[in-house]
């Protein structure tokens, strides 16, 4: 497998993920461990998305982007995205794209929102000072904790990859942590 990086095109990293599923997925699918993450990351993000939905943030999102000149998904976003990110989302059944739908906007970007279920922490965590001015503050609350709680689920599914894949995908052992940050 052709080794990408964070600076890869887009193109090259849905490649190595691809390639990756190809391979591992079954595999990966049969991990007990990974398949119970990625379960208990099906039901983390559906519940942030029912909270974002429950403040009508997306709505708030879905109105910039159709009437006020876009939103904050803007082209080049796509480039925070890993390869591992890319192949947890193979995972959960999502059919990556081809081309970008709108060149001005994010490579995963469609008319009916993201089209990714596991996001960069920047998507998942960003909120534009006017939905802070709009939204209830005990919403955005809500909202926290439950992204708090998908965000350290694809923290832990993302290391158990790779893991998993240690012995096969070189570079894919998580790196040893040193210092306080």
């Amino acid at each position: 497998m052709k080794k990408v990086s964070l600076s890869s095109p887009i193109e090259d990293k849905i490649a190595w993920a691809e390639e990756a599923f190809r391979r591992y997925g079954g595999r990966l699918l049969n991990d007990t461990g990974v398949a119970g993450l990625l379960a208990r990351l099906g039901r983390c993000i559906e519940a942030s998305r029912k909270e974002m939905a429950n403040a009508r943030i997306d709505r708030l999102c879905a109105q910039c982007e159709r009437h006020e000149g876009g939103s904050c998904c803007g082209a080049g976003l796509e480039k925070k995205m890993d390869s591992w990110l890319l192949l947890i989302n193979l995972l959960l059944g999502v059919e990556l794209p081809e081309r970008a739908y709108d060149s001005k906007s994010c490579f995963f970007l469609t008319p009916e929102g993201c089209l990714l279920k596991a996001r960069h922490v920047i998507c998942v965590n960003y909120l534009c000072r006017k939905i802070i001015d709009q939204v209830d503050p005990e919403k955005i609350t809500l909202l926290r904790e439950r992204e708090g709680e998908e965000l350290g689920t694809l923290f832990l599914l993302q290391e158990s990859v790779k893991r998993a894949l240690a012995d096969q995908v070189p570079g894919s052992a998580p790196e040893p942590q040193t210092g306080d940050c």
